[in-house]
C-alpha cells in the first residue's frame, strides 16, 4: 500500500458558537466560493461546543483575527493511505478500521499524536508537521511513501534518520476516557459540486442558523440528541456528515447515497476537553472495531473525538469498549 503525504500545510482551530457570525463571511467563500481563494483543503465540524475547522494555511487567511478563535500549536500535515496506485481523492473508502493496525496503533506505539478526518471519500490521518521524520521511520516498512508536491506525486524515502528512535514497548491500551452514543442516526454523504449553488442557501442555513430544535418540545423529548454537522471540501470533492433529519430537508437526488442506504451511530469519546498531546486516543477506539472487523469513520474535533459505526453493530460496540475500559 502507498502512504501519500499531502502538500497542504493544515491549521487546527476551534470558532466559539459565540463568535461564529464574525467568521462566517471567510467561512462562506470557503465553503460556496472556493474558486475565489486558493484553499484546497477545508473542513468545518459543529458540535455542541464549538465549531472545529481544518484548513490550509491559504484558506486560514479568509478568517479573521478574533478572540473567539482558538488556534492549535502547531503545523499539522495530511496522511491518505491509498491502496495500489491512482490518486488519492479517487481511491475507495477504507475506513479507520482498516488502518488502525497499520497506521494508528503504529504511530500510538512511537507517541506520535493523530489527528483524524473521515470523509465519505477516505481517511486523513493528520499528524504535527515537526513528527514527520518519526512518522516517516514508523512506517517505512509497511508502505511506499509518496509526498505530494506542486500537485505531483513523488517517491520519498525514510529520512535514514535514527538516532534518539527508540523501539517502543508494546503495552495495552485501555479506554480511559468516558463513552457516550447520542440518539441521532447520521448519514456520510457527498453531493456533486455542481449541485452545490442549487442547495447553497439551506447547506449555510444548515451550518450556521440551526443550531437549536425547530419545535419548542424537541430538546424535552430527546435530551440524548446532540447537533453535530461536518462539511469538507478537499482538493475539489465535497464530504457531509449530518443527522437522518437534517438529510430530509434537502432535495431528492441531490446527495449520494450508498447501495444499502446505510446510517450509522455516533461513539463520542470524552468527558473533558481532549486536547492534543495524549496519543492513542484513536487508537484505543479503532484497534477494537478492527479486530472485530466493524467499519468507522472517526472524526477528531478541537475538544472531543467522534466515531461513527454501522447502526446495527451499535451496542455490541459500545459494549465490547466499555468491557476494554474498564480492563485497565
Amino acid at each position: 500500500m502507498e502512504l501519500h503525504i499531502l502538500e497542504h500545510s493544515l491549521k487546527v482551530a476551534s470558532i466559539e458558537k459565540e463568535g461564529i457570525q464574525i467568521c462566517t463571511h471567510g467561512l462562506i467563500k470557503l465553503a460556496f466560493l472556493a474558486s475565489k481563494t486558493r484553499c484546497k483543503f477545508f473542513s468545518l465540524t459543529e458540535t455542541p461546543e464549538d465549531y472545529t475547522i481544518i484548513v490550509d494555511e491559504e484558506g486560514f487567511k479568509e478568517l479573521p483575527q478574533s478572540e473567539y478563535i482558538s488556534v492549535a500549536d502547531a503545523t499539522w500535515l495530511a496522511l491518505n493511505v491509498v491502496s495500489g496506485g491512482g490518486n488519492a481523492s479517487n481511491s475507495q473508502p477504507i475506513g479507520v478500521t482498516k488502518i488502525a493496525k497499520s497506521v494508528i496503533a503504529p504511530l500510538a506505539d512511537h507517541n506520535i499524536s493523530v489527528f483524524m478526518l473521515s470523509t465519505y471519500q477516505t481517511d486523513f490521518i493528520l499528524v504535527r508537521e515537526r513528527d514527520l521524520p518519526l512518522v516517516m521511520h514508523t512506517l517505512s516498512s509497511e508502505f511506499t511513501l509518496l509526498r505530494v508536491v506542486n500537485g505531483e506525486t513523488v517517491a520519498v524515502h525514510d529520512l535514514g534518520v535514527t538516532n534518539g528512535f527508540v523501539k517502543p514497548k508494546l503495552v495495552p491500551r485501555p479506554i480511559i476516557h468516558p463513552l457516550s452514543s447520542p440518539s441521532n442516526m447520521f448519514c456520510v454523504t457527498s453531493l456533486d459540486p455542481d449541485t452545490l449553488p442549487s442547495v447553497a442557501t439551506l447547506l449555510m442555513d444548515v451550518m450556521f442558523y440551526s443550531s437549536g430544535p425547530k419545535e419548542p418540545g424537541a430538546c424535552s423529548e430527546d435530551s440524548n440528541h446532540i447537533r453535530f454537522f461536518s462539511f469538507s471540501l478537499i482538493e475539489g470533492y465535497i464530504s457531509l456528515v449530518m443527522d437522518e433529519q437534517t438529510t430530509q430537508r434537502f432535495p431528492n437526488n441531490v446527495l449520494f447515497t450508498s447501495a444499502s442506504g446505510e446510517l450509522w451511530k455516533m461513539v463520542r469519546i470524552g468527558g473533558q476537553p481532549l486536547g492534543f498531546d495524549e496519543c492513542g486516543i484513536v487508537a484505543q477506539i479503532s484497534e477494537p472495531l478492527a479486530t472485530a472487523d466493524i467499519p468507522a469513520y472517526y472524526i477528531s474535533t478541537f475538544k472531543f473525538d467522534h466515531a461513527l459505526v454501522p447502526e446495527e453493530n451499535i451496542q455490541s460496540v459500545i459494549g465490547a469498549l466499555r468491557t476494554k475500559s474498564t480492563a485497565q
